[in-house]
């Protein structure tokens, strides 16, 4: 068995919502024997939930936490010489009933997709999708999301991906398997495509794996509602907290494989 199969479990553990909720029962507990310290904990817990909660902790941490790249154009991948525009999938809807229970991009891929082949049209780039199967699905999958994307791609935008990579299960393997792909025919510089919190470690790893990189983000993590109530607990905060987060271990994780 592969190590990376256990990815989706040790992450769940290390981040919210479990984390906190871990802390807060490990408080409860010890408030049997340590009444103080137990409920302590188990307070501090439940209000690191609240705040983790918060999409505007989320857009703090989105700033401040990660480094930044900002918005790109078809003139600066013409200045800087891209050949190839490359997207990265972001996950599957395992089957859609609107669409015949088909699979369909998840709204991250589908968001990706969308801003690569619009990038594509305004610079006249070819476009690379990388993406496969991901730990997580654990046989949910009943298609790549390249598949999926270039079929989506075809029907709704009329574009034809010219490279396709569907085996990779997360980023490191988008790098090296689309790196086999492109650089055979030539392609040396990218401009990746990804959300804006994931970027850091994508750039990291196709430039690992030999590319010169352009970022062209997407899905930033901006402000949405009212000051006070973005500091209010929603689900889509904790979603947006949860990927900062998850990004900031990756990166971690990342480093100290490297070092």
């Amino acid at each position: 068995m592969e190590l990376g199969v256990f990815k989706p479990l040790l992450a769940a553990l290390a981040l919210p919502p479990l984390s906190p909720l871990l802390l807060a029962l490990l408080g409860l507990l010890m408030a049997g024997r340590r009444r103080r310290g137990g409920l302590a904990l188990a307070t501090l817990a439940l209000l690191a939930l609240w705040l983790l909660s918060c999409h505007g902790t989320a857009v703090w941490l989105g700033r401040h936490a990660l480094p930044q790249f900002a918005p790109t154009s078809a003139a600066q991948l013409k200045a800087a010489k891209a050949q190839a525009i490359v997207i990265l999938g972001g996950g599957l809807l395992p089957g859609a009933p609107e669409y015949g229970s088909a699979p369909q991009p998840a709204p991250a891929t589908a968001t990706r997709l969308r801003y690569g082949v619009w990038l594509a049209r305004q610079s006249g780039l070819p476009v690379a999708f990388s993406g496969g199967t991901g730990w997580a699905a654990n046989g949910m999958q009943p298609a790549s999301e390249a598949d999926v994307a270039a079929q989506v791609a075809l029907q709704d935008y009329g574009v034809k991906l010219r490279w396709r990579e569907s085996a990779s299960r997360d980023t490191w393997e988008n790098a090296r398997f689309t790196a086999a792909l492109l650089q055979r025919e030539g392609v040396q510089h990218i401009a990746l495509v990804t959300d804006a919190w994931h970027m850091p470690r994508s750039v990291a790893a196709f430039e690992r794996a030999g590319f010169a990189v352009t970022p062209a983000p997407t899905g930033f993590i901006l402000p949405l509602e009212h000051e006070l109530l973005q500091w209010l607990p929603s689900g889509q905060g904790l979603h947006n907290t949860r990927l900062v987060l998850r990004e900031c271990l990756g990166l971690l994780v990342s480093r100290l494989k490297l070092d």
